[in-house]
């Protein structure tokens, strides 16, 4: 199981390590948003959980305004370290582990793979995108980039991927804002399968390795927590059609009325 922290964007709130189980999002009477265990006398908002399967965010009923990196969540969605959890206008973000080197190989050591290696776009204008790891690749805002990140304050060469026998290398080209990888703020970092980097805070890509096991199939069944669900909206009652059956009697009773007037007149 990853070990994995929420970050605040509120400077006065410290980073809270997510252990497995359920942790909830409240607004507590102060007005400050939390991660905290029992959501007595405060506002529930939204759950974490984390297990096995990963770590899952379901949104409280009737709660809106719950976004996950800029797009709205109406019950569930399925989180990974480096996505950015906004509540009521507080930002929270997923921080993961990072493996940074002191000092990063030369490039020139840099060869290439024959094993498959995907850089897949999951956010920003490179949403759905891959781009194959069969060289190095070239991240600026230079036309001549491999991911072309079309950005005014972009650097025209920000970073680059590399391939390093079996590892992977994010290597920033001397940029002063870095890069992020899940969530942490990096230069130069070894980049691992499933690990989401982003560039200039809107541009999301995830590395995809074959055979990894972070890359299973996403569970069929839904989760069931506690507390959130409870004040879910009742279902409104089956409308039943009944004019039929109206129509079918008036005709009857037409019918039967018809037949004694017949024999009485007679």
């Amino acid at each position: 199981m990853p070990k994995l922290l929420v970050h605040y964007s509120q400077p006065s709130q410290p980073d809270q390590p997510l252990v497995p189980g359920v942790q909830k999002i409240v607004r507590q009477a102060n007005g400050s948003i939390r991660l905290v265990e029992a959501s007595q006398g405060s506002l529930l908002l939204a759950q974490l959980s984390l297990d096995q399967r990963g770590l899952w965010l379901q949104v409280a009923a009737g709660v809106r305004g719950v976004h996950v990196n800029g797009r709205p969540v109406k019950r569930m969605a399925l989180l990974r370290a480096g996505d950015a959890v906004y509540v009521e206008g507080v930002e929270l973000l997923i921080q993961g582990e990072v493996d940074t080197p002191m000092l990063p190989p030369s490039p020139q050591a840099a060869v290439q793979s024959d094993e498959p290696r995907l850089l897949r776009g999951v956010g920003g204008p490179h949403h759905g995108r891959g781009y194959p790891l069969h060289g190095p690749l070239l991240v600026g805002r230079s036309s001549e980039a491999d991911i072309e990140i079309d950005e005014p304050a972009f650097a025209d060469q920000h970073a680059r991927i590399e391939s390093h026998g079996e590892r992977i290398l994010l290597r920033d080209l001397g940029t002063g804002e870095g890069s992020r990888v899940n969530g942490v703020a990096v230069r130069h970092c070894w980049l691992q399968g499933g690990d989401q980097v982003v560039f200039d805070g809107q541009h999301r890509f995830v590395l995809e390795l074959p055979d990894d096991p972070r890359q299973r199939p996403l569970p069929t069944e839904e989760f069931v927590f506690n507390d959130v669900d409870e004040a879910a909206e009742p279902q409104a009652p089956r409308r039943v059609r009944r004019w039929p059956w109206l129509l079918v009697s008036a005709l009857l009773l037409a019918g039967v009325l018809s037949l004694l007037l017949w024999f009485g007149a007679r």
